[in-house]
């Protein structure tokens, strides 16, 4: 497999290799694409953790246990205030 990378890249793998963390440029590569798979991978877990989290809240707005977002928001302005004259 050829790929073909920007001077900037470039200049980026050196440096690591330089820095004697890694041995080789494709070490450096390896451990990019090593870090990228755990990057989707947590993006996957945290788009599935939020899917649940919004089947959850649909069913609760089907079963009519909800605030009214007037309600809601007015809430929390007042708590706010009173955290900040808390801090007084």
């Amino acid at each position: 497999m050829n790929v073909t990378l920007t001077r900037e890249l470039e200049t980026l793998i050196r440096q690591k290799v330089d820095s004697g963390k890694y041995e080789s440029p494709s070490e450096v590569v390896r451990e990019a694409l090593r870090l990228l798979a755990e990057r989707d991978e947590a993006r996957r877990a945290q788009l599935k953790r939020l899917r649940g989290k919004v089947a959850v809240a649909l069913d609760q707005l089907k079963r009519g246990e909800y605030v009214d977002g007037d309600v809601a928001f007015s809430d929390l302005r007042r708590k706010a205030r009173a955290r900040r004259a808390s801090r007084r």
